[in-house]
């Protein structure tokens, strides 16, 4: 289950970002066509936690076995619960930076930069949880 909520989540924050900043990409590409390869960023880093939750699921799912301990499995669904939920918030929250540093990094050029930064803290929120997939194997030792 840990693996299905890491992957699931991970996607549909992905696809959440990704529809909400191509939204504003697709807008702001009518009027400043010079700039669509620029502001395809927040559409990128959203395609990222897809990844994100890819690889957590298939390190959660490698490290199963049929007699692993009970609290060993709980942590590994706790795991891909944290992991899927963190990509899911961060998707919604690059969506929403997306569309909006788009739209006016296309009135104010300055922005970008600024756009740019704020779009890869938003990107470390679903990448931070990795620290927690990686501590749960200190903790699930098969006893």
């Amino acid at each position: 289950m840990g693996c299905s909520f890491a992957i699931v989540l991970a996607n549909i924050g992905a696809a959440y970002g990704m529809a909400k900043s191509g939204v504003g990409v697709a807008s702001v590409s009518v009027l400043h066509p010079d700039n669509l390869i620029r502001n395809l960023l927040p559409i990128i880093l959203s395609s990222v936690l897809s990844i994100f939750g890819l690889i957590i699921s298939i390190l959660i799912a490698s490290t199963l076995s049929e007699k692993s301990a009970l609290h060993t499995n709980f942590l590994y669904l706790g795991a891909g619960v944290a992991v899927g939920l963190s990509c899911l918030a961060s998707g919604f929250s690059i969506g929403i930076i997306g569309d909006a540093g788009v739209r006016g990094a296309s009135m104010q050029p300055k922005m970008f930069v600024g756009m740019a930064l704020i779009l890869i803290f938003a990107e470390v929120l679903g990448e931070i949880i990795w620290v927690d997939r990686f501590a749960v194997d200190d903790y699930a030792g098969d006893e």
